[in-house]
C-alpha cells in the first residue's frame, strides 16, 4: 500500500437539499429548490488518504453548512440561476481554502411551474406535472495554487429525463445489410426517446460568466430540442435518430455563441407494431 500513488481524489458532500424563498414586497415569490453536490481536491489532501492525517480536510459537514450560509446570504439573484449559484459555491471553496485546488459543484433542480388562473399567474403557488429534470456543474479550478488570483471555470448545464413521442415522420432505412440484420426498412415509424441534452462553457472570468442569460440559454435549447424533434423536415427525410441529434445540436450552437459544445443522448424507446396477419388484420 505505501508503494501506491494517488492519481486523482476528491471528497465533499453530496444530497444538500437547499430551499429558498424570495418574497418581494407586493406579494410575488420566487422558489429555489436544488440538490447540491460538492467535492474538494487538491493535492495537499493526499495525507489524508496515505497517512490517515485529517488537519487539512474540511468536513463534509463544512461543506453543507456553507452550501446553507450562502443561500441565505447571497443576493437573490445569485441564487435563484442555478449556474450562477453553483460557480459562487465553487469561487467560495477555492477562495477560502488555500489548500483547495479544484471545487466541483453539481446542482439538480426539477423546476416548479407557476399556478395560473384565469390567465394570470399565481404569486406564490407552484406545481410539478413529469417535467424534466435541469441540472449544472461548476468546476473551478486554480491555474497557479495555492493563488487563487488565476481560476479557470468549467460550466456545464442541461437537463435529462425529457419524454418526447410522435407518430409519424420519422423513418430508418437504407441501413447496413448482412446476414445478421434482420431488421425491415421502416419508412414511417413511432420515434420515442428521453432526451439528455448538455452544454458547456470554459471561460477564466467567473463575473463576466454570471452574467450569461443561463435561464434563456435553458429555455431556447429545450425550444430547439423540441422543434427540431417534431418540426424540423430535415429531421423527417433523413433516416437516423443522428440526424435528428445532431440537428438539435447545431441549432443549439447557432444560436447561443457563448456555449462551447452541445452533447446528446437519445436511446430509443421502442414501439414495435404487431404483425395481426395471423388474424386477417392489416396493420404493418
Amino acid at each position: 500500500m505505501e508503494n501506491s500513488v494517488i492519481k486523482s481524489q476528491a471528497y465533499g458532500k453530496d444530497l444538500v437539499r437547499v430551499v429558498r424563498v424570495v418574497r418581494h414586497a407586493d406579494g410575488w415569490q420566487e422558489i429555489a429548490d436544488y440538490t447540491v453536490r460538492c467535492l474538494l481536491s487538491g493535492e495537499e489532501f493526499g495525507p489524508s488518504y496515505t497517512k490517515g492525517d485529517n488537519k487539512l480536510v474540511v468536513a463534509t459537514d463544512s461543506q453543507k453548512n456553507t452550501v446553507f450560509y450562502l443561500a441565505k446570504t447571497l443576493p437573490a439573484e445569485k441564487v435563484l440561476v442555478p449556474e450562477v449559484f453553483a460557480t459562487e459555491i465553487a469561487s467560495f471553496m477555492v477562495n477560502k481554502y488555500a489548500h483547495v485546488t479544484t471545487c466541483h459543484v453539481k446542482i439538480t433542480t426539477k423546476p416548479w411551474e407557476r399556478m395560473r388562473f384565469d390567465n394570470k399567474s399565481h404569486p406564490h403557488s407552484f406545481y410539478r406535472e413529469g417535467k424534466e429534470s435541469r441540472w449544472t456543474e461548476a468546476v473551478i479550478t486554480k491555474n497557479s495554487p495555492p493563488s487563487a488570483s488565476s481560476l479557470t471555470t468549467a460550466l456545464t448545464s442541461g437537463f435529462y429525463d425529457l419524454e418526447v413521442l410522435k407518430t409519424t415522420n420519422s423513418s430508418f432505412v437504407d441501413f447496413w445489410r448482412d446476414e445478421l440484420a434482420t431488421l425491415p426498412d421502416m419508412p414511417d415509424r413511432v420515434l420515442s426517446t428521453r432526451v439528455l441534452c448538455q452544454w458547456k462553457f470554459v471561460s477564466t472570468d467567473v463575473a463576466k460568466l454570471q452574467q450569461q442569460p443561463f435561464d434563456a440559454i435553458y429555455a431556447g435549447a429545450k425550444r430547439n430540442t423540441l422543434d427540431s424533434f417534431a418540426n424540423d423536415p430535415r429531421a423527417w427525410v433523413h433516416a437516423s435518430v443522428q440526424t435528428t441529434l445532431y440537428i438539435m445540436a447545431d441549432r443549439i450552437l447557432n444560436e447561443f455563441a457563448a456555449v462551447d459544445d452541445v452533447y446528446y443522448a437519445l436511446p430509443n424507446i421502442h414501439y414495435f407494431p404487431f404483425d395481426m396477419a395471423k388474424f386477417g388484420l392489416k396493420n404493418l
